[in-house]
This record gives structure tokens, C-alpha cells and sequence, in this order.
């Protein structure tokens, strides 16, 4: 419960005085699977806000930083497609 409220006391932060991630970092893939962040393991590459330094799921196809409102099934779809190539 706690972590809950703690969440979304951090979202709403974020939401007024937080960070707008506007300079990011050019993507970066993620092979090895182990040490995967939670970003790169949506898509297998990330971008770094490099004000903050929060990492972002990137999608190659669409060449832009993933909602973090996206379905992480579709994301996942265009990994898989992309790394097939």
C-alpha cells in the first residue's frame, strides 16, 4: 500500500516540477539479456534523458521513445520483428 501512494506521489511530483525529457541520448540496444533495465527490456533498446537520467523504452521501427501508456505487448511485437532482421 505504501509503495502505492508512494508512486503516485512521485508521478504527480513529476507531473508539476519534475523533469520534461527533452535531450535524449541516441538509442541504445541492449543484447545481452541479463542486465537488462526495465526500459530495454521492453524493446531491447533505450534512450537516456540526459537532464535527469531516466532511461525510456525507444521502438527502432517508428524511430521514437515509447509511451510509457503504450501496450508492452505491441512494443514487444515490433522487438521481436526488428530483431529478426
Amino acid at each position: 500500500m505504501f509503495s502505492v501512494l508512494r508512486d503516485l506521489f512521485l508521478a504527480l511530483w513529476d507531473v508539476f516540477f519534475g523533469c520534461r525529457h527533452q535531450h535524449y541520448s541516441f538509442p541504445i540496444s541492449s543484447k545481452i539479456l541479463k542486465q537488462r533495465s526495465a526500459a530495454a527490456a521492453t524493446t531491447g533498446a533505450y534512450v537516456v534523458c540526459l537532464d535527469c537520467g531516466k532511461e525510456f523504452a525507444y521502438d527502432w521501427q517508428q524511430m521514437k521513445v515509447v509511451s510509457p501508456l503504450r501496450p508492452a505487448t505491441t512494443a514487444l511485437r515490433g522487438a521481436h520483428s526488428f530483431a529478426l532482421k
